[in-house]
């Protein structure tokens, strides 16, 4: 039996901000993200397993990415570790989910965050392929295992 890829795509709302950036992205602004997930393998060959012919269950994948990715990015301010510690301080105050990241969260960057947490995350016989975050309907990002 041949590999299979598999696609699932999640929703979710972000804000951000680029420190340093010397455009508009460096004010606080938020996207309306589209992520596709996509799995590489071959399909159980089980017919005594309730996932035979499955790569994996699309609600198995559902809930390893809203768990890993999606409850944490979800309605969150995200912002550089680089940004003024007093203004993460005063915005803190105010809101609840603000997380810092080691990393300038543009959509590159985010990308390889989700990689990372997504390899950790999959089933030893699942193996991640490619992701791809929409930031806007015009434009996104690709990461790809090879």
């Amino acid at each position: 039996m041949g590999r299979i890829q598999i696609t699932k795509i999640f929703h979710f709302e972000m804000a951000h901000a680029l420190e340093g950036y010397d455009g508009l992205c460096q004010n606080i602004h938020g996207h309306s993200y589209k992520l596709r997930v996509t799995v590489l393998g071959i399909p159980v060959e089980d017919y005594k397993s309730p996932k035979n012919g499955m790569l994996i269950d699309f609600s198995d994948l559902k809930q390893i990415v809203e768990q890993s990715i999606i409850s944490k990015y979800d309605h969150a301010l995200v912002l550089s570790s680089q940004t003024d510690a007093a203004a993460i301080n005063l915005l803190r105050k105010h809101y609840g989910r603000i997380m810092i990241v080691n990393f300038q969260p543009t959509s590159e960057q985010l990308l390889i965050e989700f990689a990372n947490i997504l390899q950790k995350a999959l089933p030893s016989n699942v193996s991640l392929h490619s992701l791809r975050l929409d930031e806007t309907d015009t434009s996104y990002a690709e990461w790809f295992a090879k």
